[in-house]
């Protein structure tokens, strides 16, 4: 079982379980590891960070472990995690890190380790990484020679291919864009200033410690009232790193990924579209009135990436705005997403709230227990827990749904109930939630 990696690298709290000594030992043995893969004297990797405060002291540690083993580093500075999918290929590197936790408080942060093909490292490989740093890891003491670090603009080249994806010249519709004080405050103010619109952009000013906080993705209430009361056509959300994105439309509703998938299925003439097992059952039904193929995988965007790959799916993503566009990149991206519905909206003629109402979303509860990390990989197997799931199952009577899972970054059990009545799913899920905490303690 892996120790280290989440379903989005390595993530945990500045200087308990996340240190420099730890991100030394990651740039280091990723090196190793990946040079022996690859059959190559030498690596060139390309590294880039969100806001937080611990970006530099943790890239610094990562860099320094990398260029140890006599390998290259481009460093991009502050740029979205998509950015460095997208520049890995476009600079023809052999991987890239990223510096970042996502949509989490700035207290934490996280690793991402992206192959030379812009995607995350299979699991195999992680775990090997897992293994060399708890197991077996020491300095390397052969190497005669160190690695050289280079410092490099990506950002218009990022802009430029963004810009590329849409076939508009003038979208007319009046935005504002919340970048929730993260990875995309300097592209989203390069990239939206290039485009002939009308746009204002909010939370865009990090000071190392207000990433995520009260605003962005994760917290929509500002961007709600902000577009309301402005007269706004659209609301744009960001999380941390820029990965996913979601909207508010002219009348405060939030528009998330579900939404998203269906209006792309049906304005781009999909035949199937990939989510996850926490996909809302509005889209589920929807896809199948239209005859549109849905498939489900676990919650985590490399998982659905992975589907998509399989099968050549065009578009997949999850409910919090993770969507992906094979077509042109291989992972979440928050301002690729809100072009291609800015692109929708301009062609179509039609405000996001319009274009939404293709779909009717079911109630969904979410419930997150917090927990420790024993607890978290040992309740699947508690049968207590898993008959009580199979008891609210049949109170349901196939009306809904019940998904009970452990987070893949934080030790955290989410409980998500889905149903017709929005008061009952929300008494189950909280009654559910008890019942587990008190087994588990």
């Amino acid at each position: 079982m892996k120790k280290l990696f989440g379903t989005d690298g390595v993530r945990g709290l500045v200087n308990q379980e996340l240190d420099s000594l730890l991100a030394l030992k990651l740039g280091s043995s990723v090196a190793r590891i990946l040079k022996n893969k690859l059959q190559k004297e030498k690596l060139t990797f390309l590294v880039g960070s969100d806001t937080r405060i611990s970006k530099d002291m943790l890239s610094n540690a990562l860099i320094a472990g990398f260029v140890s083993e006599g390998d290259d580093i481009i460093n991009l500075g502050v740029i979205p995690t998509p950015a460095i999918a997208y520049l890995i290929k476009k600079y023809q590197a052999d991987g890239g890190f990223v510096i970042s936790a996502s949509h989490n408080p700035s207290e934490y942060n996280g690793i991402k380790v992206f192959d030379k093909n812009g995607l995350k490292l299979p699991d195999e490989i992680e775990s090997e990484v897992e293994e060399l740093i708890l197991n077996n890891y020491e300095t390397n003491k052969t190497i005669n020679q160190v690695g050289q670090i280079y410092y490099k603009d990506g950002i218009s080249d990022y802009v430029n291919f963004l810009k590329s994806t849409i076939n508009v010249t003038k979208i007319p519709f009046k935005v504002c864009i919340d970048t929730s004080n993260g990875a995309s405050y300097e592209t989203a103010k390069r990239l939206f200033s290039e485009l002939d619109i009308d746009y204002t952009i909010i939370n865009n000013e990090p000071d190392g410690y207000n990433i995520n906080k009260n605003c962005g993705s994760t917290h929509m209430e500002g961007l709600k009232n902000y577009v309301v009361e402005n007269k706004y056509d659209l609301g744009i959300a960001f999380d941390g790193d820029c990965d996913r994105c979601l909207f508010v439309d002219e009348n405060g509703e939030i528009v998330d990924g579900d939404y998203i998938l269906a209006i792309c299925a049906k304005y781009l003439n999909l035949d199937s579209i990939v989510g996850t097992v926490m996909s809302n059952l509005g889209l589920i039904k929807y896809c199948e009135e239209e005859n549109i193929n849905f498939i489900s995988t676990k919650v985590g965007d490399r998982y659905v990436l992975l589907e998509m790959l399989k099968n050549n799916y065009l578009i997949g993503g999850e409910q919090s705005g993770h969507i992906i566009f094979k077509k042109y990149l291989s992972t979440g991206d928050g301002e690729l997403t809100a072009l291609q519905i800015l692109n929708i909206m301009t062609l179509e003629n039609q405000k996001l709230s319009s274009l939404k109402s293709i779909m009717k979303k079911y109630p969904q509860v979410l419930v997150n227990l917090n927990v420790t990390r024993e607890q978290k990989e040992n309740f699947e197997s508690i049968k207590e827990i898993q008959d009580k799931i199979l008891e609210y199952e049949t109170k349901l009577n196939g009306n809904g749904r019940i998904v009970v899972r452990k987070s893949g970054t934080e030790n955290l059990i989410r409980i998500m109930f889905e149903g017709e009545n929005l008061e009952t799913i929300t008494n189950y899920s909280n009654e559910l939630a008890e019942y587990i905490k008190n087994i588990l303690n």
